[in-house]
């Protein structure tokens, strides 16, 4: 019995698919809030849900208890929703969720068939990674994709990683092997901010999303709020001569070759996957 369950089988045009999960292989959040900002921008639709009884461990991922209007109490359970944003040219369906921990093969296979019914020939997921990276420069983007050619279109630097993998990567291969496009894009993560936020990041992914699916989306708040970021966290440096000279530190090694640069980031990416 499937676990997906469908409240509208919409009739979609020329469908491209964005997909990111909260948890595992999400450093500051950047990659599930990115998938968000279209959802919330845009004019979204819910058409299908994951049963989360048939995926997550309660004892693990407990749903939470939440006061409603009234102080009326309800029970919110771990979520992966598809959501269709329609569009001039063509849709978007997106999920954004939390990695389950049970059923990955049945999970992924319940996706694509459903991505599958709507048409579904493209599609982008999302990550980040925590890395060795000053938050005062451009955040780092690695992609993977089953068509290399579309790292260097899109300017994204390829990983060469091999090792433990988390449900994006398990779906990446399994989206390739059902004869879908697919690219990843992971964002870097200042390991020193990485216990919150990271709103670069998100702006980051945000940006690099709308390029790769063609749907666009604004981003005016998003970039504010990467400003402000950034703003905060330099004026509380100004009382931290260490931390200063750390990011110095980061932003010279950052003025090396790339071929350094890159070799680093995926070393980073290696120790993130490995730890979590």
């Amino acid at each position: 019995m499937s676990s997906l369950q469908w409240l509208s089988r919409p009739v979609l045009n020329d469908p491209v698919a964005l997909i990111a999960f909260g948890g595992w292989g999400d450093a500051g959040d950047s990659a599930s809030l990115a998938a968000e900002v279209f959802v919330n921008s845009l004019d979204s639709e819910i058409i299908a849900s994951f049963d989360p009884d048939e995926h997550y461990d309660f004892q693990v991922r407990r749903p939470m208890v939440l006061l409603g209007e009234g102080e009326t109490r309800f029970l919110s359970w771990p979520e992966n929703e598809l959501h269709v944003i329609r569009g001039s040219d063509e849709d978007m369906v997106v999920l954004v969720g939390e990695e389950p921990n049970y059923k990955w093969k049945a999970f992924t296979n319940e996706l694509i068939e459903a991505l599958q019914v709507l048409g579904v020939t493209r599609a982008v997921t999302l990550g980040a990674f925590i890395g060795q990276v000053a938050h005062t420069l451009p955040v780092p983007l690695i992609g993977s994709s089953n068509r290399p050619d579309a790292l260097t279109l899109h300017g994204l630097r390829p990983s060469s990683y091999q090792g433990p993998t988390g449900i994006v990567g398990v779906l990446n291969q399994a989206l390739g092997n059902a004869g879908i496009d697919v690219i990843s894009v992971w964002a870097a993560v200042p390991h020193y901010l990485s216990n919150q936020d990271y709103p670069p990041a998100v702006e980051a992914l945000t940006l690099k999303a709308s390029e790769l699916t063609g749907v666009s989306v604004d981003i005016a708040a998003l970039s504010a709020k990467s400003r402000q970021f950034r703003e905060t966290v330099d004026q509380a440096l100004e009382t931290n001569s260490e931390l200063q000279q750390y990011v110095s530190q980061l932003e010279q090694e950052a003025d090396q070759e790339e071929v350094v640069e890159v070799d680093n980031l995926v070393t980073e990416i290696e120790d993130f996957l490995k730890e979590n």
